[in-house]
């Protein structure tokens, strides 16, 4: 079978592990969540089904173990419960052999391991239920989800509605029986690993037989075959439950029906009927061909004479059971003897809990048949029915059961539980993420250059996520560069409304606003960003430049003072205040300062070229000259400071090098202001000089 990868698997927040790691991460999971039950006392059921049971002694003969219940009782007795588990009573004569005696230790850690293996073995069936039997060129097979898998293996492995399963002795039972459901299901997948067309009939027997044995563990054991019909069905056949429902109300011709079913099903589904049907009835000759009698208060329910209300009541227990797969915060080892009143009339308001499962329930199914998204099809599809399947022989359906909710016959459902719960992260997650994934793209671009297409990219994070202030802040940059200004100040706009401390949204919309010629509300905004960051030097540096523009030469100082002073190598804060005294007339500061810069930054070019305009202006040419020189040293393809070069030899009177110089300027940017009117005016006074020589 071909099935793509679960598109969502890869962003469920887990580290992606190997097969062995995954596998011990979650067997040490279960291990700590249950260790604390190893030294407890035997309780409960425990002391009918092992300390008064006789079958456990060594003493009695271990045949007796086939004909008598598992509570040790003749099942011939009519005071028997018919739970026939002969091997689950076995391993508990094998404890007893083992430690001597009815020492509990032994009997709990054996629950505890049995645990930490089911726990492992369910990667494995959530492997192959979300993902699909795929297998590599040497027929090994692929798990297409391994962190879907490993998270509803995790979280089965610490559900606290195990714990009765677990600590409780008597939950053996329903260990060894989940032990045996999943072996018979994984080796029914097994029987398909030749291929989609090709199955193996040894296969699918083994399965049976391993069904049998886990219903020789519990009752529940037989819905495996249920589980085994639907993935074959499912997955193996991919027959789409919708698309057969509608060409059945169609009244398609059955030729095209016929053809969503796949050669060999038929086959396979008949041998699972056969062989189920042959176990329920060796299963009820072994019973003495008459159910168990339980009394009113095992079940109160089930002796409703009304059936609305046995129904209601029916249907209150499985919320109450889906209530505790959800929210586990009570649990009880007994739930009979009236601890669940009876709802007797519709204006009970517990009457609510079950329109509000069944309302669940018929959403997820919904989603899990008519979904487009086949992924989300198959997944929940197979979470129901390992949910609901396991449950049916607790359900009242078929036949009284003698409990009215009991935590252990949910330790097979609670698998399915924790399919669609996974399901639900890594779906959260994928859409989570999806916003972040465009922003990611966005960047990606946005940093090689690409800026058309970062903006589309943008646009689509904020659509997706529109309080994504990130997305907002580097699309209004885009956008004020390419001069956009009305849209990127709106854009910034929101995104400080939706995150007031946002400071780097506060500065570049005070750039914009600055740009905009708005010039108060850009103080106001640089003010706000320094305020949410007090250390904030480019922040400082872009209130310099709003200073300048304004003609507020000292304000605009001390915000690059501030700047420097916070950053010391802010090479464009101490670039400005040397060009700003410059321009102001303060020559001697601009020197100071502007040697002060050169011994933080001894190889900034820049600020060398502004040195050597300031020093070229005090007439200090040699040293002018050296500034100048080590600058196109560092960056030899400066057309202006070859120009200034040009000049300050000029004032000198070294004219050929000036001459050079202007040459060299004008190669480079032949549009150089002011460059080619001082080296025409230089050619005609060397004209000049020359005529006067000759």
């Amino acid at each position: 079978m071909v099935l793509s990868e679960p598109y969502w698997d890869h962003h469920i927040p887990l580290p992606k592990l190997g097969p062995l790691h995954s596998r011990l991460v979650t067997a040490f999971v279960a291990l700590i969540c249950f260790i604390n039950s190893y030294n407890g006392d035997f309780v409960f059921d425990d002391s009918e089904a092992i300390i008064n049971n006789k079958d456990l002694n060594p003493d009695t003969p271990l045949s007796n173990i086939w004909k008598n219940d598992f509570w040790g009782s003749n099942l011939s007795s009519n005071s028997s419960h018919k739970s026939y588990r002969p091997l689950t009573v076995l391993t508990f004569r094998i404890n007893y052999l083992l430690a001597g005696g009815l020492h509990p230790i032994g009997f709990h850690m054996l629950n505890i391991a049995l645990h930490c293996v089911i726990s492992v073995l369910m990667i494995d069936v959530f492997a192959i239920l979300i993902g699909g039997l795929v297998h590599d060129g040497r027929g090994v097979k692929h798990n297409c989800s391994p962190k879907a898998s490993f998270l509803a293996a995790l979280f089965f492995a610490a559900h606290p509605v195990h714990t009765e399963s677990v600590a409780g002795i008597v939950g053996r039972a329903d260990l060894l029986c989940a032990l045996f459901f999943q072996l018979s299901f994984l080796v029914y997948c097994k029987a398909f690993q030749g291929g989609d067309k090709k199955f193996s009939v040894l296969w699918i027997f083994s399965s049976i037989l391993l069904c049998a044995v886990a219903m020789l563990c519990k009752e529940q054991g037989i819905t495996v075959l249920g589980v085994n019909a639907a993935f074959d069905i499912l997955m193996v056949c991919n027959l789409d439950i919708y698309e057969l429902a509608h060409r059945l109300l169609s009244r398609r011709k059955s030729a095209d029906i016929g053809g969503l079913v796949s050669g060999g099903l038929l086959l396979r589904l008949a041998l699972l009927f056969l062989g189920g049907s042959s176990l329920l009835y060796a299963r009820w000759r072994i019973m003495g061909t008459g159910p168990p009698s339980f009394t009113e208060v095992d079940n109160p329910a089930s002796f409703a004479e009304n059936a609305i209300l046995r129904i209601v009541n029916y249907n209150y227990y499985y919320s109450l059971n889906a209530w505790l797969l959800l929210c586990p915060w009570w649990l009880c080892f007994d739930w009979s003897m009236g601890c669940v009143p009876l709802i007797q009339s519709a204006t009970d308001w517990r009457i609510v809990w079950p329109l509000l499962l069944w309302c669940c329930l018929m959403g997820l199914v919904y989603q899990a048949l008519c979904s487009q998204d086949s992924n989300r099809r198959r997944t929940l599809t197979f979470g129901l029915v390992l949910l609901a399947i396991p449950f049916l022989p607790a359900s009242n359906l078929f036949f009284r059961v003698g409990f009215v909710i009991a935590e252990r016959v949910l330790y097979l459902s609670s698998a399915g539980y924790c399919l669609i719960l996974a399901y639900t992260v890594g779906y959260c997650s994928f859409h989570w993420k999806k916003h972040k994934v465009h922003y990611n793209v966005g960047k990606n671009l946005a940093d090689r250059g690409n800026q058309s297409a970062a903006v589309k990219y943008y646009r689509e994070a904020v659509r997706l996520h529109p309080k994504y202030v990130h997305a907002m802040n580097n699309l209004g940059n885009i956008l004020k560069e390419r001069n956009e200004l009305q849209e990127a100040e709106e854009l910034l706009s929101s995104a400080v409304h939706i995150q007031p401390d946002f400071a780097a949204a506060w500065m570049n919309l005070g750039i914009v606003q600055n740009s905009l010629k708005k010039f108060d509300k850009a103080e106001q905004s640089y003010w706000n960003a320094i305020r949410f960051r007090k250390k904030y030097p480019d922040c400082y540096y872009n209130l310099g430049r709003l200073y300048a523009d304004l003609n507020r030469s000292i304000d605009a100082l001390n915000a690059w003072k501030n700047a420097t002073m916070l950053k010391p190598d802010h090479s464009l804060a101490w670039n400005n205040m040397v060009i700003l005294l410059d321009n102001t007339g303060n020559l001697a500061q601009a020197e100071l300062i502007g040697k002060e810069a050169l011994k933080i930054l001894p190889k900034d070019h820049t600020i060398m070229f502004s040195l050597a305009n300031v020093l070229g202006k005090q007439e200090k040419y040699k040293e002018s000259e050296g500034f100048f020189l080590n600058a196109l040293k560092i960056n030899p393809n400066v057309a202006s400071c070859h120009g200034n070069l040009a000049v300050l030899y000029h004032r000198w009177g070294k004219l050929d090098s000036a001459k050079r110089h202007y040459e060299l300027s004008l190669r480079l940017d032949p549009s150089a202001p002011g460059t080619k009117e001082n080296y025409n005016m230089l050619k005609r006074k060397l004209e000049q000089r020359q005529r006067t020589v000759g």
